[in-house]
């Protein structure tokens, strides 16, 4: 077999990047977490990228990308971003700091405070396609047209060497790290931390997370493919939903990267939930699934050996955070909804909450239903939005309600 080309980053050149951008990207947070680390049996660490300006680890790619095109004479038209959130907001702050003129292209439906996020910071905000790819198609037409600089959200050497600082600073605020667990969409995030990493520390395992929904990356360390991507795919995680990997951090991923595992939605949700509560810092979904994959025991951990987790960003869509929060508690055991068959008849409903209460349980809320057809005459059916301890308090309540001849059911189940 021929062997690997050299890669275009050495050690040397990250560190000179990080140069580059110092006093204008922070240098986040490494926090030891005893709740996590006591709950799940491991040494563990945030690295917080969430409380980078701009909420995420993409200001560092951006702004280290506008420096050196700069550097060379090529910012004087501007710069083109494709985006639907962090990357557009990267760029749009990068812009401003340069006194360079910033366009970003954002797909039709991209979230409203993430558009008004990058006009607040001075960029021009084209709304166009429905799709990324699409948005993408059109700010390559518009950097064409303009002969601004198009900037690539992951696949550039450049974008990478930016992103790098996260490792250098793992490292250098841990030396003892010995595992690190990154976000993985199109891949420059988990590249860059593994040049600055393996190159310092080879010994240091490094895995990619992905969302199960969207996981072009699935097969990529046992053949070389990447998977395609179903049109429709959705998943909370929309800042690592990328169907189409960057053909650079390809080449650092085969030779750096030691497993990448995928999680479910329900788990990032619980992931989101269990940040919130544990460190009292707000995760999207695309910034939990490191924790996400700690909860689900697909990343070995080691009381002895610290694991450093990056929250890579925390700009949840305000709109979408309570509807997350309680898909999290439900998937966790924490939120029931219970239906619940009775006569209808005075006093019955007041048994039912007696029982309830007696369970130690909040209820929510209360909705009657009469009249429909899977109902009988007679009886009528009430839903109960309850707030639990766990999966095993829901079974008892439900238990005993058919120990007194009560008939319940999960929603959502048959």
């Amino acid at each position: 077999m021929d062997a690997m080309p050299a890669l275009p980053l050495d050690l040397a050149a990250l560190r000179a990047a990080r140069e580059r951008v110092a006093g204008l990207v922070l240098t986040t947070p490494l926090w030891a977490n005893d709740p996590l680390s006591q709950e799940l049996g491991g040494s563990i660490y945030l690295k917080l990228e969430n409380l980078q300006r701009t909420g995420s680890f993409k200001l560092r790619g951006a702004t280290h990308k506008i420096a050196c095109l700069l550097s060379r004479g090529e910012g004087k038209h501007g710069v083109v971003a494709a985006s639907a959130g962090n990357h557009a907001h990267g760029v749009a702050r990068a812009a401003r700091e340069a006194g360079i003129p910033a366009t970003v292209v954002m797909p039709v439906n991209a979230p409203l405070t993430k558009i008004e996020a990058c006009r607040h910071l001075g960029a021009t905000v084209v709304l166009q396609g429905g799709t990324l790819e699409e948005a993408r198609q059109a700010a390559e037409g518009i950097a064409a047209e303009s002969a601004a600089n198009f900037i690539h959200p992951y696949d550039d050497w450049e974008i990478i060497a930016g992103q790098a600082g996260v490792g250098l600073e793992i490292i250098e605020a841990l030396p003892a790290t010995a595992q690190i667990v990154v976000p993985l969409g199109g891949g420059g995030l988990l590249a860059g931390i593994a040049l600055a990493v393996k190159s310092q520390r080879p010994d240091v395992r490094l895995v990619g997370v992905q969302a199960d929904a969207v996981a072009p990356w699935r097969h990529f360390l046992a053949d070389g493919s990447v998977g395609p991507v179903p049109a429709d795919a959705h998943t909370i995680a929309d800042g690592i939903k990328v169907k189409a990997p960057g053909h650079c951090p390809r080449q650092v991923i085969a030779r750096h990267v030691d497993a990448i595992v995928t999680v479910d939605d329900d788990t990032i949700a619980e992931a989101m939930v269990r940040l919130l509560e544990r460190t009292r810092t707000l995760a999207e979904g695309a910034g939990a699934v490191g924790l996400a994959a700690l909860m689900r025991g697909l990343v070995p951990l080691d009381a002895d050996r610290p694991t450093v987790v990056v929250v890579s960003g925390g700009n949840a869509d305000m709109t979408l955070i309570g509807r997350t929060i309680d898909y999290g508690l439900a998937s966790s055991g924490r939120l029931m909804s219970l239906a619940v068959r009775i006569p209808d008849t005075p006093g019955r409903l007041a048994s039912i909450l007696g029982l309830v209460a007696e369970h130690g349980m909040n209820i929510r809320h209360v909705e009657h239903r009469r009249g429909e057809l899977h109902v009988p005459v007679g009886m009528t059916e009430i839903i109960l939005q309850m707030e639990t301890r766990d999966a095993a308090h829901q079974e008892e309540l439900i238990e005993h309600f058919g120990r007194q001849g009560v008939e319940a059911r999960r929603m959502g189940s048959n």
